[in-house]
């Protein structure tokens, strides 16, 4: 919420006064500061902005950072070094091992534009550790032979990306990134809810089933692997229709308790929904139903009622999702 937003930049804002005092703080109340609002275009709230240098001018958005310990290294990660150099295996091996997850930068050219690839997205994934190196000894002990992107889970290696200059962009590492700071099909609840919206993948797939369903195990397995295949180009997303505080979710895609096990998948930049084509949940049909998605060649779900026979008899036409383009427009 907002006011738990407000607790924890206060907290930085202390921690930070500490160890950063040239970083000045500020809050605005911009109901009462029309021209700051309308100047910085602020639409949400709280919105919070890094100003650089003294300058008005193209302040830095600090967005989906919700936590204080984020807060303050999203900062100092702008205002210095957003890696850690590393130059040993020890050190490597220290990083790697501190948190649940690290991502790590292997460099065998270190001055292609990969590096400042892989340091922005640092700037915008202030959750994680990120640490880099040059050094022939870790790349060797890793069995690194390009310049890669290497995640970490639980010390272990969980994703290897190949950084060609000019093939990603730093959106695109960003997402692969953050994906990992979810579970690879994640259950929606009120406390996720916030964590999917944060995550930079506009496709979400959701499997609405009842997790006390005998099938229940078959079908989460199949989503699962699916899952693996199409990570930070579609998240997975699991509705358990037992839970009734969910039902919100199920009226926005028009779901009743017949349709179950369903998939959908939403843009959340059109808001356009698409429905897995056939009865089947398997392994095989999630694919190809995500595959054609991605290749623009699925057909877009309207929810509507079929059209009265008798729509157009009368001076008054009756309307319905399915010809309501076609009559209007």
């Amino acid at each position: 919420s907002s006011q738990n937003l407000s607790e924890e930049f206060a907290e930085a804002a202390r921690q930070l006064k500490k160890e950063a005092p040239r970083i000045q703080f500020g809050k605005i109340d911009v109901t009462h500061q029309h021209d700051l609002r309308k100047e910085f275009n602020i639409q949400t709230f709280p919105t919070v902005k890094l100003f650089v240098n003294g300058s008005r001018e193209d302040p830095i958005d600090c967005k989906g950072v919700r936590k204080a310990s984020a807060f303050i290294t999203w900062v100092e990660r702008r205002t210095g070094p957003s890696t850690v150099l590393i130059n040993s295996t020890d050190q490597a091996e220290a990083i790697i091992k501190a948190d649940d997850l690290a991502v790590i930068g292997f460099f065998r050219e270190p001055h292609s534009s990969s590096v400042e690839v892989f340091c922005e997205a640092a700037r915008d994934v202030p959750e994680l550790p990120f640490g880099m190196t040059a050094s022939e000894d870790v790349c060797a002990d890793h069995g690194i032979h390009s310049n890669s992107l290497v995640v970490f889970k639980k010390g272990k290696p969980v994703h290897k990306e190949v950084l060609e200059d000019g093939k990603q962009n730093t959106l695109d590492l960003t997402r692969l990134i953050k994906t990992f700071t979810l579970d690879l099909v994640t259950e929606y609840n009120l406390e996720t809810s916030v964590k999917i919206f944060d995550v930079p993948v506009e496709n979400h797939i959701l499997l609405f089933t009842p997790a006390s369903s005998e099938t229940f195990r078959e079908i989460y397995g199949n989503f699962q692997s699916a899952a693996a295949e199409f990570r930070a180009k579609i998240l997975f997303v699991l509705v358990d229709t037992d839970e009734a505080r969910n039902g919100r979710i199920f009226e926005f895609f028009r779901i009743r308790d017949i349709d179950v096990p369903a998939v959908r998948i939403l843009n959340l930049t059109s808001n356009a929904q698409y429905k897995l084509p056939a009865d089947e949940v398997t392994l095989e049909n999630l694919k190809e139903f995500c595959q054609s998605y991605l290749n623009g060649k699925a057909k877009q779900h309207l929810s509507s009622e079929k059209i009265p026979a008798d729509w157009d008899k009368r001076p008054v036409k009756v309307l319905v999702g399915k010809n309501f383009n076609r009559i209007i427009f």
